[in-house]
């Protein structure tokens, strides 16, 4: 017993093949096991036989699903009696060694037909071989086709679509049953996201194919925003001394990106000769092109690995009855399979009697292969398999065409000969089309567009080896831009590094009120956020810009709304302009008091000195000047707009030159007193008074002249105050405003000058020094209002021109009318001529 598994446990020589006799010959090569590495580092020597002896150091036990979906395929167009009547198909297959040393030598073995390998003989004297289906390797295919195109034998290859091996120029006898993947990238990126996942590493075979898929995939990544962490390409074979599998373990170890990428043969990944028991386990969430590329039952320390993950394949449809032949085939159907024998004692440690070898141990009555580990998915049919189906029907629809174009043609002795030159099926490939078993179309024409669909699994593993491929997903290229891609969220098994969906990205999103700042010299997702500037936001995560808000409207703290501004201006229930408006009610009461001392004291000396009439004028001036500012006080209109300043301008212009004119009568009076009658009568002809209606006039030609060109009008500012549109006036023309201004600064200017000169003249009923110190604080005033009315916006530049109008009618009232008003109710004895000379006086009754 134990010497007989010893030898089913070896694998057999390279030779080595299965056949099934039948009128016609299909010839298959199905990858079953790898060679060990020191096989395939063979060193050649032109001066010895190369050795043929190899080792078989993994077996691809789920690989020979295909050979048993080319077993059910043959069997039933044998049986079809619509197709190839009273014709059978046989087969020839041999385990296809991917080595740079070997992968021809079963090639030869086929075609010679005998184990010499005697080069340009055959050994057959009638093949009944017409075409050969090849491997899953495009490396393999396009050395197969080399040799086969010498006979012009088709090919077939059930593996993934490969652009190269489309070429007819180089491989025009050579067919690939796989359509073209050129939407992969798209759905790829569709799914990265779909789940916001932006950085992600690529790692590609390193061939004509993977620099393909680099270049398409980094397009699409450019078009939608994604970005690569790295990208490496993994070699077919690796030389002996070769240690770059360090540098991809650190690579990956180290990198930021949760999301990896895989697009190459999983025999990439067995050149890593380093990679630990453990390496990929957790952290990484994989995207892999399909489902041939996971070969999980020779990579039992990357089982964990893809857990997790998601496997693009193209849709096909179930075949009917292959899922059943599954469950029910064992190797009594075929005994002269060795592989079949292997991969059944492998697993079940048994051999049923008749598989070849006779009764080895007990198997159990419900062996199947339905009963395998869970690791190795015999019934799940892979897109490989589902290619080998279609392969073997496409060739015997060519066929079936050959034998009824004879028939029409009345040639019924080439009828009945079965033998077929393989080149003569060529035409007849290039045309096949027909719908299969599953209701799938399947044409060998590549040329003509079609809309691609893929299924989107993903790859759950449990404990004790138990692996499931689940449905979470689709994509139909047809559809525009994410369209087209379907996710079943709730279904989704993730690696066991996350408790939910996992994020890939190289800097955290930036929020509403934020934008993405590049940073300069890395990749377009790499950046830093930065707040959105005042007046500005962003509503939407990762904004590229932010927006500015309208006019009318301002930001909230967060920068993320635009509300509406408030109207505001300088209203009696604000604080300030209800201090203000007391500050001129109180001065407007203040001026009516001293008003109504003056008039109830009218004839005293006092009052009568420097002109009595002046002192009214320039008290009624004043008191409308107080009174002036409440235009400027609440909500502005066109009237008060229109009114505010001229009503200014012309008030103040009236109670300067009053006290210009005051000032000219001291200096009159004074010098009257000296010998000469022209002062005396410019004094009795009250010559100084008509100072007041001169500069009145020129004031009142200056606004005129001001509103006839650009009056003032209700304007709004939306930007001096956060959330708030302050309801002003504008002063239309600003040239006019302050030539306006200029007028009276000149004109204060200029009584100041005066009342300098005259403010040592004898101050015996001489107020010189009072109105001097009064046009002083006026002046200051005023000069100082003009920086600040510049600094200032919106409704604060109002109250502050209200302030100055106070401030300097406040003065020109304490100056001039205090100290008179201290003598007449206080000092009364002071109150008379006698009093003056004397500094006393009695109160006359």
């Amino acid at each position: 017993m134990d010497s007989k598994i010893v030898a089913y446990s070896r694998a057999p020589e390279l030779g080595g093949s299965f056949d099934a006799d039948g009128d016609l010959l299909l010839g298959a090569f199905f990858p079953l096991y790898y060679m060990k590495p020191e096989a395939a580092r063979i060193r050649l020597s032109f001066l010895t036989q190369p050795k043929d002896e190899v080792a078989a150091d993994r077996w691809l036990w789920k690989n020979y699903q295909y050979v048993l979906t080319f077993y059910f395929a043959i069997q039933e167009i044998n049986r079809d009696e619509h197709l190839l009547p009273n014709k059978s198909l046989g087969f020839q297959w041999y385990n296809a060694l991917a080595s740079n040393s070997f992968t021809l030598l079963n090639a030869l073995h086929w075609l010679t037909g005998d184990h010499s390998l005697t080069p340009n003989y055959r050994c057959q004297t009638r093949s009944k071989s017409v075409v050969v289906l090849a491997g899953t390797s495009s490396v393999f295919s396009a050395e197969m086709g080399t040799i086969l195109e010498l006979y012009k034998i088709p090919q077939l290859t059930y593996g993934p679509f490969d652009p190269m091996l489309n070429d007819k120029k180089q491989f025009p006898s050579l067919y690939q049953m796989a359509t073209s993947d050129s939407s992969l990238a798209r759905a790829m990126i569709s799914l990265l996201l779909h789940f916001g996942w932006t950085w992600v590493g690529l790692l590609v075979s390193d061939d004509m194919k993977g620099e393909q898929f680099h270049q398409d995939i980094q397009a699409e990544m450019v078009k939608r925003g994604v970005c690569l962490a790295f990208a490496i390409k993994l070699p077919e074979t690796k030389t002996m001394y070769e240690t770059t599998g360090r540098s991809y373990l650190y690579l990956l170890s180290i990198s930021s990106a949760n999301v990896h990428i895989l697009y190459s043969n999983i025999r990439g990944l067995f050149t890593m000769e380093h990679l630990g028991a453990y390496y990929l386990t957790v952290g990484k969430v994989w995207l892999m092109t399909a489902k041939w590329d996971i070969v999980v039952d020779e990579t039992h320390h990357m089982l964990h690995s893809f857990h997790g993950g998601f496997s693009f394949s193209q849709h096909k449809g179930k075949i009917p009855g292959l899922k059943t032949f599954l469950k029910t085939v064992n190797p009594t159907h075929y005994p002269e399979d060795f592989y079949f024998r292997q991969l059944w004692f492998r697993f079940f440690h048994c051999l049923p009697a008749g598989s070849g070898c006779g009764h080895i141990g007990v198997c159990r009555p419900n062996a199947s292969l339905d009963y395998v580990p869970g690791h190795i998915d015999m019934l799940s049919v892979s897109d490989s398999s589902y290619f080998v189906y279609n392969a073997v029907y496409a060739v015997a629809h060519a066929l079936h065409r050959v034998f009824l174009e004879k028939v029409e043609m009345d040639f019924p002795e080439d009828t009945a000969q079965a033998l077929i030159l393989p080149w003569k099926l060529h035409p007849l490939l290039r045309t096949t089309q027909f719908t299969n078993n599953a209701g799938d179309h399947v044409s060998l024409h590549k040329a003509t567009p079609h809309q691609e669909h893929y299924d989107i699994q993903n790859i759950v593993n449990f404990p004790a080896g138990l692996r499931v491929m689940v449905n979470v997903g689709k994509f139909s290229s047809g559809s525009g831009r994410d369209q087209g891609l379907v996710i079943w969220e709730d279904m989704i098994e993730w690696p066991v590094a996350f408790k939910e969906i996992p994020t890939s990205v190289c800097s955290q999103s930036c929020g509403p009120g934020f934008r993405k700042r590049p940073e300069e010299g890395s990749a377009v997702c790499c950046y830093t956020c930065a707040s959105c500037a005042e007046g500005e936001i962003s509503n939407q995560t990762d904004a590229e810009q932010c927006i500015q808000c309208p006019q009318l409207e301002y930001t909230n703290t967060e920068r993320t709304h635009c509300l509406p501004k408030l109207e505001t201006f300088l209203n009696l229930e604000d604080s300030l302009g209800m201090a203000l408006a007391c500050m001129a009610l109180t001065l407007t009461l203040l001026t009516v008091m001293v008003l109504g001392v003056f008039v109830k004291h009218q004839d005293t000396p006092i009052v009568k000195a420097n002109n009595r009439n002046l002192s009214y004028i320039l008290l009624i001036s004043l008191l409308l000047c107080f009174l002036c500012s409440f235009l400027f006080i609440g909500c502005p209109n066109t009237a008060t707009c229109l009114l505010r300043q001229i009503t200014f301008a012309l008030v103040f212009t009236v109670a300067v030159s009053a006290v210009l004119a005051k000032t000219i009568t001291v200096v009159l009076a004074f010098k009257a007193m000296k010998p000469g009658r022209t002062m005396r009568r410019l004094l009795v002809s009250g010559a100084p008074n008509a100072v007041i209606p001169i500069c009145f006039l020129i004031q009142l030609t200056l606004c005129a002249i001001w509103l006839a060109t650009s009056p003032p009008f209700v304007d709004t500012d939306a930007y001096s105050e956060h959330g708030h549109i302050i309801l002003l006036c504008n002063e239309g023309s600003i040239t006019a405003f302050y030539c306006v201004l200029g007028f009276l600064g000149s004109l204060a200017l200029g009584t100041f000058t005066v009342a300098f000169l005259a403010r040592k003249l004898p101050d015996t009923f001489n107020e010189a020094k009072f109105l001097t110190f009064s046009m002083l604080v006026f002046c200051s005033v005023w000069v100082t209002f003009l920086p600040v009315y510049q600094s200032t916006k919106g409704k604060v530049m109002v109250a502050v021109e209200v302030f100055s109008i106070l401030a300097s009618g406040a003065g020109l009232l304490g100056c001039i009318f205090v100290p008179k008003c201290y003598i007449i109710l206080l000092r009364p004895e002071r109150n008379c001529l006698e009093g003056f000379k004397k500094r006393t006086c009695s109160r006359r009754f």
